[in-house]
């Protein structure tokens, strides 16, 4: 069986040429945080995640800061009822990238999301956004599912992969407890 295009493509992108990408990254550094882009960098990762080359899927370039979730430690006056520094985010920054691009882009419902770079300051994402509203989404029976109202908003409710991911619902077993989230079971989610 010949090997494709799309195989080539993922093999490339587990050695990336270290110069070209970090060339491409000082362009981002440059460029708004929340960025559209005409295509995806990774096409074999956006059409494995369900990206199509047609109206209606539009692409989102987010720069991310690197660095530790803990919530900072108020610097003026005392406030010791919510100092809160030993609490944790427990969102991971892709998850984090996805709803920063849904806050700007409140028309289209994110599909999915994938890592295209990083370095010492930033983590660099492409979120794949679908507009329910145009008439080749609601016409695909492989996507039109996107359009149902109880689809809306799935990064702020942690129902894309990133956030599945984050909230632990990757793997199921008794021992799990996570289901049907990280309150349930006596908070001992994580």
């Amino acid at each position: 069986m010949a090997k494709g295009m799309y195989h080539f493509l993922k093999e490339a992108w587990k050695k990336p040429d270290v110069k070209i990408l970090r060339e491409r990254m000082i362009e981002w550094r440059k460029t708004q945080t929340i960025t559209k882009v005409d295509r995806p960098l990774r096409l074999d990762r956006a059409r494995v995640l369900g990206y199509k080359s047609k109206k209606g899927f539009v692409i989102v370039r987010v720069r991310i800061k690197r660095g530790g979730h803990k919530r900072s430690r108020p610097n003026k006056g005392r406030r010791s009822k919510r100092l809160h520094t030993r609490k944790t985010l427990r969102m991971n920054y892709q998850w984090i990238a996805e709803q920063r691009a849904a806050r700007k882009y409140t028309n289209l419902e994110v599909l999915n999301s994938y890592l295209i770079g990083k370095d010492g300051m930033h983590y660099f994402y492409e979120v794949i956004f679908v507009d329910p509203e145009r008439p080749e989404i609601k016409n695909d029976k492989t996507i039109n599912w996107i359009t149902k109202p109880e689809n809306r908003k799935r990064p702020f409710r942690g129902l894309t992969s990133a956030g599945k991911k984050a909230r632990g619902l990757r793997k199921k077993s008794r021992e799990m407890k996570t289901r049907p989230s990280l309150r349930a079971k006596g908070r001992r989610g994580k």
